[in-house]
């Protein structure tokens, strides 16, 4: 697949490189990158010819944002597109604070603070216009508002109130007079992702980890109603976190976190299926996603400049028919999940 080519974002003027760059590994979940290679590996992104970036003031507490802008900021603004999320107002942490407990490590001494208000949305997209060192950001995420993230019911459907009546008006108003050009919610689930889509006048969705070569649950509900609607998916996480890329080996992570035994089993057939057609398990997780006519791109994330050229490599692979049909005769794939289109 070529990682240049161009797909309209759902019903928006927006077109974005089928290929982008995430930077969530900048928030050293995985490790901690040292300034030098984080700004090489945005660099490699760019020779490789990706032009969509996605960031989030939680990533590394505005840490992902200033990488990514020193990187950015000097190249043509009309050459790429830039999203970034709200949801999370960053407070420093003072020079005498103590880290909350669940602090991340590798992180900027800053605090975030949930805030999904009318004003929190403000106050978040200036905080990221001065650390991009830009006036102009293309897409803004809603970002976490799900089970996922908060792990209680409660403050689920507070969050969800406090979005859809606050962050939602204000990033309506703020695409009508023309200060972005478009806006969705960035989420860990399907089902919570639909319930916005149908809750508001949403451009796209940036739906984490749950439609990939592993799983498929959001062909039920979620994609359907996105293509009925008009409305641009951008899958983050095409790699589950990294299983899909290493395989079910020790230490892979899934969920940012060890893999239950069912997904290692999982992905141990997956691997011999892509192994017995010769293509890496991860080539076949890259291109999968793009065969569904709902989604717009994807955006992996990169821990340092080899990988996004490898990726980039991958994503490249001519795969033979022969290797989906197997992976759907072997009950691994959902029937209905389209599949990629050689040379798209």
């Amino acid at each position: 697949m070529n990682p240049t080519a161009q797909r309209k974002l759902g019903r928006t003027d927006l077109a974005v490189t089928q290929f982008g760059f995430g930077t969530a590994p900048f928030s050293g979940f995985r490790d901690t990158i040292p300034e030098d290679a984080a700004l090489a590996t945005i660099q490699a992104a760019w020779d490789g010819g990706v032009r969509m970036f996605d960031t989030s003031p939680y990533y590394g507490y505005g840490r992902a944002e200033l990488r990514l802008g020193s990187v950015l900021r000097d190249k043509p603004r009309e050459d790429f597109v830039l999203s970034t999320k709200i949801g999370r107002v960053m407070h420093p942490l003072g020079r005498n604070g103590t880290p909350p407990a669940d602090w991340r490590t590798g992180g900027l001494r800053f605090v975030p603070e949930f805030d999904y208000s009318y004003d929190g949305v403000h106050r978040s997209l200036e905080q990221s216009m001065l650390r991009l060192g830009m006036d102009s950001i293309d897409i803004v995420f809603i970002h976490d508002v799900d089970f996922w993230t908060t792990q209680d019911r409660a403050v689920l459907e507070q969050r969800f109130t406090q979005a859809m009546d606050g962050a939602h008006k204000a990033l309506v108003e703020l695409r009508a007079q023309g200060v972005i050009k478009a806006f969705g919610v960035g989420l860990n689930e399907a089902d919570t992702s639909a319930r916005f889509v149908r809750a508001g006048d949403f451009d796209c969705v940036l739906l984490a980890g749950r439609y990939t070569l592993l799983e498929q649950g959001a062909l039920a509900d979620f994609l359907p109603l996105c293509e009925q609607k008009g409305v641009g998916v951008i899958i983050g996480g095409p790699l589950n976190s990294g299983i899909l890329a290493t395989g079910a080996r020790e230490g892979a992570r899934y969920n940012y976190q060890a893999p239950p035994p069912e997904v290692s089993e999982k992905v141990k057939k997956l691997s011999a299926v892509c192994a017995r057609n010769n293509v890496e398990l991860a080539a076949a997780a890259l291109q999968f996603p793009l065969g569904h006519p709902a989604v717009t791109g994807i955006i992996p994330g990169a821990m340092s400049a080899g990988e996004v050229t490898g990726n980039l490599a991958l994503f490249q692979k001519q795969l033979p028919p022969a290797l989906w049909a197997e992976l759907r005769s072997e009950g691994l794939l959902d029937p209905d999940a389209p599949l990629p289109l050689a040379n798209a």
